[in-house]
């Protein structure tokens, strides 16, 4: 549920969906989300000073906490 959360937000905010790409590394108590977006689409998903990343990770850690489990989020280039 998580990755297909993260996969939505950032399709919705880059110029080439079709190059977004989500994995997901569970753990017991954990779910790293790792996203990978197209190199000129890395500012969009960073926004301005983190903006948009942070408000991601917001999102994703409010959802994560209802289904009692910890998120975190990886942008990789």
């Amino acid at each position: 549920m998580m990755k297909e959360l993260v996969e939505y937000m950032a399709k919705a905010l880059v110029d080439d969906p079709d190059s977004v790409e989500v994995h997901e590394v569970e753990g017991e108590q954990t779910s790293v989300i790792e996203l990978r977006v197209a190199k000129e689409d890395l500012g969009k998903v960073i926004g301005r000073q983190g903006r948009t990343a942070r408000a991601m990770r917001t999102i994703l850690s409010a959802a994560s906490t209802k289904l009692r489990k910890r998120a975190v989020l990886e942008i990789l280039e």
